[in-house]
């Protein structure tokens, strides 16, 4: 296996590979989103389910939430696939598998994976250790933002054609960039050829949270902070759909969970949800 010492992913994008497999683990069937490519990818020692942040209990809620927008992402880019666009963005795009596991979608689009050059290395790495390998259509970009490099330049520079429309998605990335950072990005994918669509989460303030969550959402925080990457933003939906419409989206709409839990929660008998007022998301197109 490769060397993680330096390039290995994030804490933040790690957990979220192994709440989804941990999804298929702990949680009963109908599975909301089956995905353990990311758990492939990290091969954790043997107990990892036994650490503090993988909890079945603690962390069901924020499980529910992971596998809750993956299963609306993946359902957007394939309607957008099915309506002729064929670029697809992933901003921060972390463990994505979607290039793993829907290559019958995928194959037919040009897939851009933007991330910090280090984790994106170690992953390229790891799909070929494993034999996933890398098709033609699946383009990593390494952006180093810390340098203040832009990503847009990469992107075309990465075969992205500015001509044509795009789905564009930035899920868990929000709340680590400034107001302004967010604003910015807005505005740059705001300006995508017509027909492109984003599709971004974002974080409701933390006294919105139900007290179910709060304490989670609360230690995340201070972990976010004591390892240098504080939550810097958070928005109500009021405030996320003005800020699309200023950045010039032509529509702009909020998915609460709520709705995410009406499509994909209802009748379970385990009563798994995503919980409201924590993370939700923004769909806005040009």
């Amino acid at each position: 296996m490769t060397d993680q010492s330096n390039a290995a992913p994030d804490a933040t994008a790690a957990r979220v590979a192994l709440w989804r497999a941990l999804h298929m683990q702990v949680d009963p069937p109908p599975h909301v989103f089956c995905d353990d490519i990311g758990l492939q990818l990290l091969a954790p020692d043997a107990g990892w389910r036994s650490r503090g942040d993988m909890d079945p209990q603690f962390t069901r809620p924020f499980r529910a939430s992971i596998v809750a927008r993956a299963r609306f992402i993946e359902g957007l880019v394939a309607e957008q696939a099915g309506r002729g666009v064929d670029q697809y963005v992933i901003l921060g795009a972390g463990l994505d598998s979607f290039a793993q596991r829907r290559p019958e979608i995928a194959s037919g689009l040009t897939v851009f994976e933007i991330d910090r050059p280090g984790p994106q290395a170690w992953k390229r790495q790891r799909l070929i250790e494993l034999g996933l390998g890398v098709p033609a259509w699946l383009r990593f970009v390494p952006v180093d933002f810390e340098a203040g490099q832009g990503w847009r330049d990469h992107l075309i520079a990465a075969g992205f054609d500015a001509g044509k429309p795009a789905i564009v998605v930035s899920t868990g990335v929000s709340m680590y960039l400034t107001l302004q950072a967010n604003a910015a990005t807005l505005h740059q994918v705001a300006e995508f050829a017509p027909g492109s669509t984003l599709a971004m989460t974002f974080l409701l303030p933390l006294h919105l949270a139900g007290p179910e969550v709060r304490p989670g959402l609360e230690m995340a925080e201070r972990g976010a902070r004591a390892s240098g990457t504080p939550f810097l933003s958070f928005f109500t939906p009021q405030k996320i759909l003005a800020t699309a419409r200023e950045a010039g989206f032509g529509q702009a709409r909020h998915v609460s969970a709520a709705e995410l839990a009406r499509r994909y929660f209802a009748g379970r008998a385990d009563g798994l949800r995503p919980p409201d007022n924590a993370e939700e998301l923004l769909v806005a197109s040009t």
